[in-house]
Order: structure tokens, then sequence, then C-alpha cells
């Protein structure tokens, strides 16, 4: 027998205890001998709760017990996350987790510290919800030498920006929605502000490119400033906006960033609405290839949780989870990286065109009848540096938005 442990009874904990008892027979078989939850921590109490029979308040209990083989950290946050995992890998516990604050924190220092264990730092859920990802890259994709990885990594202000186009809708009014609808934290800052993002496409580089990518130096830009306008624009140039992430290489350099773009039908990542999430990835000898689901929810999430759980089980004292170099990579100035731009700008068209052509050159122009008072220009490719040079001399700009490289 198998026996685990589970840090955490919230929103993912509940769900890989539920995960774990709807299909247990199946994953018993699987891992060829039963696996039971012999511990559940949290700090509260659950009156009437089956888990009852479980909880423990004390995570020394869980620690000190030898017949634990494999701990579920689903806490979220730092710590005590980080010192209950580190505690939990040097006592010779596998440990799954859907943390990603954690892992692009730590998760280098805990992959080595499972190596020396000869046991596993399993952390799948923490990048796409219930997507496949982290498995495919160390195992499925590893013939190919990755270049791309682009996502629409988080479902909330994917959920946000697919219904602000489809409704005409204020982002502050479809952000109230979200929260009603439990899509949306009531302090949804690491969501709109592009932060979870950022983390989960700093593992998805560490993974796919070998060296570490250091999440704190990606240029992260959120959601908060797109408009109804901006929609308008969009829709009426057959494009959707989302908020990707993406990593690249280019001429052997890399770049990594998180902001909102404009992505045409041409990109399978144009018709990724609601909740769902999609990561793109290109190798040089698969080409293209997308992965596509439930980015986040309770239960997307512990599937994919248990899926690390049973692969642990199977492999107790052997070592299979990807090296995670500690080399660090690094990334090319942002302001090097090359995008045409949707430049929004106050004032008509005609008794703009001479400033506009001075400043940009020959450029297409976009007007929205139901937006008064400004037009928008397409430029040709630009890197930062070149557009905020061209910027600061027209001070009639409102806004731009990026093109998907």
């Amino acid at each position: 027998m198998i026996q685990i442990a589970v840090l955490g009874y919230g929103t993912v904990g509940s769900g890989v205890v539920e995960v774990i008892n709807t299909n247990h027979e199946s994953i018993n078989k699987r891992v060829g001998q039963e696996v039971n939850i012999k511990y559940v921590l949290d700090l509260r109490d659950f009156p009437g709760d089956p888990v009852e029979k479980v909880l423990v308040h004390d995570y020394e209990i869980i620690i000190n017990d030898p017949e634990v083989d494999i701990v579920v950290e689903v806490m979220g946050g730092v710590e005590p996350a980080y010192t209950f995992t580190k505690r939990a890998l040097q006592a010779g516990k596998s440990v799954c987790t859907s943390n990603k604050e954690l892992v692009a924190r730590h998760g280098l220092e805990l992959l080595k510290i499972a190596e020396e264990k000869n046991i596993n730092y399993m952390f799948e859920a923490s990048c796409g919800g219930g997507i496949p990802i982290i498995r495919p890259l160390h195992s499925s994709l590893t013939a190919d030498e990755i270049d791309e990885i682009s996502g629409i990594l988080n479902g909330t202000t994917n959920y946000i920006l697919s219904k602000m186009q489809a409704e005409n809708a204020d982002f502050e009014e479809v952000l109230k929605e979200a929260q009603e609808k439990g899509y949306a934290e009531r302090n949804p800052e690491a969501d709109v502000e592009g932060y979870d993002a950022c983390r989960k496409i700093a593992i998805l580089s560490s993974l796919a490119f070998g060296n570490h990518v250091n999440y704190e130096e990606i240029y992260t830009e959120g959601i908060t400033k797109i408009t109804v306008e901006d929609m308008k624009y969009a829709s009426a140039l057959d494009m959707s906006i989302k908020l990707l992430a993406t990593s690249k290489k280019e001429n052997d350099k890399f770049y990594a960033m998180v902001s909102p773009v404009l992505v045409g039908t041409d990109s399978p990542l144009y018709s990724v609405n609601d909740v769902f999430n999609a990561i793109f990835v290109h190798g040089n000898v698969l080409g293209d290839a997308m992965f596509y689901g439930s980015g986040a929810g309770k239960l997307p999430t512990a599937s994919a949780v248990v899926g690390d759980v049973v692969d642990c089980a199977k492999h107790l004292h052997e070592n299979v989870m990807t090296s995670w170099n500690s080399e660090k990579l690094d990334l090319m100035d942002i302001k090097e990286v090359v995008h045409p731009f949707l430049v929004r700008i106050k004032g008509k068209e005609a008794e703009m065109a001479d400033a506009v052509k001075a400043v940009f050159g020959a450029v297409k122009t976009v007007s929205v009848p139901d937006v008064e008072g400004e037009f928008a220009i397409i430029t040709g490719p630009l890197s930062e540096a070149e557009y905020e040079a061209k910027a600061a001399k027209l001070p009639e700009i409102i806004s731009r938005i990026r093109f998907k490289a």
C-alpha cells in the first residue's frame, strides 16, 4: 500500500481527495497496488465531511511518519509550502504540486533535492491546470529542439477578454461577473496583471530550453488597460485580443514576455475562448503542436495532480523527472523584440495624416464607425525601442497593442 498525505483541503486539495476516491479502483490498477490517503493537513475543521477521519493540523505528524511515501502540496503561496515541501523531499518523500508560484521561485532547488534523494518533485498541474504539458516536454518531445512556446495560460483573463469582445463590455463589469461566477479571485491582481501567466511561462521555458529562466526578468503586462474600444478595433480586423505568454528563440537569442496581443484567424489560439487555456509549441522537427483544455478548476487541476501521484507511485525510488539546469538562460532585452503594433491615435485621420506619416511612414489606417474622435494605424515590424522612440514624437497616441510576432 502506498500512503499519501495531502497538504491543504481547499479547492484543489478537496478535488484531489475526490478524484482519488472516485477513481480509486482504476488508479490502483495503474499503480499496481493500493493508493491510500492517510492524512489531510489543514488548519480548519470540516464537521460532517468524511475527511475528518484523516484530518490533521500538525505537519510534524506527516513528516515523521515513515509510511508516507508521497506528499501532495496544494496549499498555494510560498510559505509554508516551501518549507513543508523541502522537508518532505529531504525526508525521502516524493512531492506533487499545483503551486506555480513555488515552482517558479524554488523549482530548481527542489528538483535538485529530489534528484539527490532519488525521488521525484512533480508539478504537471502548475502550468495548465488539466492540460498535460510538463510530461510531454519531458518525454514526448525530447527528440525536438523547441524554439517557441506560446500560450493562453490563464483562464480568468481569457474569460474576461472573450466576454469583453463578444459583448463589447467594460473590463470592470466583466471582472465583477467573473468574480461572482468564481472564475476570478476576490483579489484578482495575480491574474489580471499577468503575474500568474509569467510564472507559468518561466517554468515551461526552463523545461523547454533546459536552462533556468528567472520569472522576475520576464516583461509582464496585464489586461487592466484593455478597453471596449480596443475590442472594437480587434473585431474590425477580424482578430481577437489574448493575454499571451511567449518564450521564443530567435537567431540563438531568447526572449520571454507576457502581454495582450492581437491574434488572427490563422492562429490556433484565435478561437480559444472562455476559461479554456491552450499551449502552442513549435519544434524544429515536430513543427507546430497545440495542447488545449481546461486550464483551471477544481477537478481538471486535481486530475493533473493525481496523474503525478500515479507517476510517483510507479517510480517510488527512481528519479524520473526532467532535469532543470541551474545555468541561467540569458534573455534578450525586451527592447530588441520586434512586432507590428496597432496604435490608437486621438484626432481625425485626415488632419493627422502628415504627422503620422512623418513619424511612422506609410501605414495602414483603421477606423471603426462607432469609435469617435480617434483612428488607428498598423505599423510595420518595429522593435520595442523603435516604437517607444517614435511614439514619443506623437503625443496624440492613446494606446498600443502588439500583434503576435
